[in-house]
């Protein structure tokens, strides 16, 4: 460890964000990303670590930070294959917790619409919660462990999931430390907009509204080509039909603010525990589930706004409601 007489590269970067109330500011887009790229080579002591990210949690992360902090990842991951790419990046991190994991079939008709859609998340890091990984391990569909069986699964199913721990397990590790920390970090916000792939289009769920704006501008800091943020149930990229739901979009530069009017009415009730199957049951017809068909036709519809410019929110509901009528049932055996 350091003395202070030899003070370690690192401190700089804890010193700017711990230096109180009039000294303390936000770091730079290149310092932000140094000092990633340093703590995800372990080139950090634990306490260093800790007080970091909880300085940046008491402060609250910028659009600049996160733009930075991205970047620092994007350089530590393996880079994919030339020619390798999706046209949907969808983040998922949080969990379902109140509802059954209805987007997940949103994702399915979004792969059936001819679109190759990249999922990426992470899993338990929060007791009580399920993981979209859970899911599609209990769907049959395609989970990658690198970039080759992401290309293959993109390739034939045009739907494929990507672990963080598989992607970049130094970041996946960070994940983890909520439990220990008590407290989200901004690990929980850029993990989302790590778009591995460089997909034109990406769409990504904040757990308050408020974070909306700084996922946009973090967006446009990182010329993001296309992008939607809404705040979707429990955190994760799902509309909830029982609500208004602000969508936030990003399109060649121009924000654009839509609205999806809430299409039933009445309180919802939350499911007990949330769970797989009622999700097999509605795709294969087997069952009628008003909220879980709302919760995916209104979530597929703003992928496909987010994927055809210019698309109204009404022809996109319409388009969603017509690829639910042709979908594979047999797909979820």
């Amino acid at each position: 460890m350091n003395t202070a007489n030899n003070e370690h590269p690192f401190a700089q970067y804890v010193r700017i964000l711990g230096k109180g109330k009039t000294g303390t500011r936000a770091l730079t887009i290149e310092e932000a990303r140094n000092a990633f790229a340093m703590i995800l080579q372990r080139d950090v002591e634990d306490v260093q670590l800790g007080a970091f990210l909880m300085l940046l949690r008491v402060k609250e992360e910028s659009a600049v930070e996160i733009a930075g902090f991205v970047q620092a990842c994007r350089d530590a991951m393996p880079p994919a294959p030339d020619g390798l790419n999706a046209d949907l990046d969808w983040s998922s991190y949080a969990g379902k917790r109140h509802q059954h994991p209805w987007f997940v079939l949103s994702q399915l008709l979004i792969a059936e619409a001819g679109y190759s859609v990249l999922v990426h998340g992470s899993a338990g890091h929060t007791p009580g919660r399920l993981y979209t990984e859970q899911v599609i391990h209990a769907l049959g569909l395609p989970i990658a462990t690198n970039w080759h069986e992401a290309g293959n699964a993109l390739s034939t199913a045009k739907l494929c999931y990507l672990p963080l721990a598989s992607l970049l397990p130094e970041l996946e590790a960070l994940m983890q430390l909520k439990p220990l920390l008590g407290l989200r970090s901004p690990v929980n916000t850029l993990t989302r907009l790590l778009n591995p792939l460089a997909a034109r289009a990406s769409i990504q769920s904040v757990f308050h509204p408020a974070y909306a704006e700084i996922h946009q501008h973090a967006d446009s800091l990182l010329q993001q080509p296309r992008a939607l943020v809404f705040k979707g149930d429990s955190g994760e990229a799902e509309i909830k039909p029982q609500a208004d739901t602000r969508l936030y979009y990003l399109n060649e530069g121009e924000h654009q603010e839509q609205l999806a009017t809430r299409t039933l009415e009445g309180r919802v009730a939350r499911v007990e525990q949330p769970l797989v199957e009622p999700l097999r049951r509605l795709w294969r017809g087997d069952t009628q589930d008003d909220y879980g068909l709302a919760a995916t036709l209104g979530t597929a519809a703003a992928a496909l706004v987010l994927l055809q410019p210019g698309l109204s929110q009404e022809q996109a509901a319409t388009s969603a409601a017509e690829l639910w009528r042709e979908r594979n049932r047999e797909r979820l055996s």
